[in-house]
């Protein structure tokens, strides 16, 4: 359930998921990113353009594209699941971002930390809490 702090329903963000029928993973399971750049992504013997929300569950097509679209409704697959999750990775392209406090305070009240660094880093550091087996999640902005 998305906490009732400031949430924001952009129609933006509504009318993409709509449209790009996101209500199946690409994967049904987590996997390492093996390659990004190009508006995409590459992992599991497959690849995908646009940005990515990596969940321990599955990974999904993620409908944001730039960090002013990011908001508790764009990650409400992540609140959805914050059980499941300690760590949240938002890798932010190649913008330098910091979360709004409404949205930091969200993510405090269902206990998941938020890690916030440009996409290249993101992928990274996502990679290796995965093999370290952490109960990591990761949304990611696609790079040119």
């Amino acid at each position: 359930m998305i906490p009732e702090i400031g949430i924001l329903f952009s129609e933006k963000i509504m009318s993409k998921l709509a449209s790009e029928g996101a209500d199946a993973p690409h994967l049904p399971r987590s996997a390492a990113i093996d390659a990004y750049g190009k508006g995409g992504f590459a992992f599991a013997d497959m690849s995908h353009r646009g940005s990515l929300l990596c969940l321990p569950d599955a990974i999904w097509a993620w409908p944001v594209t730039k960090v002013a679209e990011i908001d508790e409704y764009s990650l409400s697959r992540v609140f959805a699941a914050a059980n499941q999750i300690d760590t949240l990775i938002v890798g932010t392209g190649t913008e330098v971002w910091v979360a709004p406090r409404h949205l930091r305070e969200a993510f405090r009240t269902v206990r998941v930390s938020l890690d916030i660094m440009q996409t290249g880093p993101a992928i990274r550091t996502y990679n290796i809490m995965m093999g370290e087996r952490r109960r990591v999640a990761a949304a990611l902005i696609a790079v040119p």
